[in-house]
């Protein structure tokens, strides 16, 4: 199944069981969750509902807190490190900031630290990403990710990579893959879509680490082009956080079973018995078509 579940933050937003729902679903799907920081259930209580999963790490200002927080996802289980590094700050978020979005009463990021300034009057905007930015290091830099790596045995792996150099430059430091990401179209406006920037990615890093890609994936047959173009898997989002909020955890195994049954169906109409026998040939460029 090389469709797993990205890093996404607050699934209580959506469902009463959050996390929990999510990470029963993914192993009901025999995949890999990825537990996100700005979770709203704590790591080690999702773990109990979990098959295999990673955890994703973003870099605190308090690195002891940062450390606290991996040696706990560690704990519980987690196989691998997803360590987000296209947040140094938070993109604008225009909606976020004209509805003053914030979690409603009751509701909490379990596992981010208490901010040093209190942002909750924040007059304008939105006081969880203010409350963001003055958590989040914007200082983060490549030492980090070596210094996460030292911190356990888990793989590390940084998404929302984009550029080959950087690919190369994550694998120089100690990354054992990377995740092709452009945050959603979240972070920067403007930014290269994650497929067109996966190519040069794999090129990058070939025989050095794998790489994975999110972003957009919406059929079976996106799962194809990425698998074509290079990525060992590909990670969703909002796919199954529509579904968590239509269904639970069977909603959100629901889109991941369409998905499996898509990806099947065209695997087999290109003539191909797995996800292992796509290769780059599946991916016609228009000026080389002679049909």
């Amino acid at each position: 199944m090389p469709v797993l579940i990205a890093p996404t933050g607050a699934h209580r937003l959506c469902h009463t069981d959050g996390e929990c729902a999510t990470a029963r679903a993914a192993r009901a799907a025999r995949t890999i969750f990825t537990l996100s920081t700005p979770s709203t259930v704590a790591v080690e209580e999702v773990a109990r509902d979990a098959g295999p999963w990673w955890f994703q790490v973003y870099v605190f200002r308090d690195r002891g807190a940062t450390r606290e927080l991996v040696a706990r996802a560690v704990a519980a289980g987690a196989s691998a490190l997803v360590v987000t590094v296209d947040v140094p700050v938070s993109g604008r978020r225009e909606r976020d900031e004209r509805n003053h979005f914030a979690l409603p009463p009751g509701m909490a990021l379990v596992h981010m630290p208490k901010p040093s300034t209190s942002v909750q009057d924040t007059p304008r905007g939105s006081p969880l990403w203010a409350t963001v930015n003055t958590i989040f290091d914007p200082a983060v830099s490549w030492n980090d990710l070596e210094w996460l790596a030292s911190l356990s045995e888990l793989p590390v792996i940084p998404k929302g990579i984009l550029h080959p150099d950087d690919a190369r430059r994550a694998v120089d430091h100690g990354a054992r893959a990377v995740i092709v990401s452009n945050h959603g179209g979240r972070q920067l406006d403007s930014a290269i879509t994650a497929l067109d920037a996966l190519p040069d990615v794999v090129e990058a890093v070939t025989g050095r680490a794998e790489v994975l890609v999110d972003g957009g994936v919406r059929r079976g047959t996106d799962v194809l082009k990425a698998l074509a173009l290079g990525a060992r898997a590909v990670l969703i989002g909002r796919p199954f956080v529509w579904g968590l909020a239509i269904g639970g955890e069977e909603g959100a195994r629901a889109v991941l079973e369409l998905l499996r049954t898509e990806l099947l169906r065209d695997l087999m109409l290109c003539g191909l018995a797995s996800p292992a026998e796509v290769s780059r040939s599946l991916v016609v460029p228009a000026a080389a078509s002679s049909w």
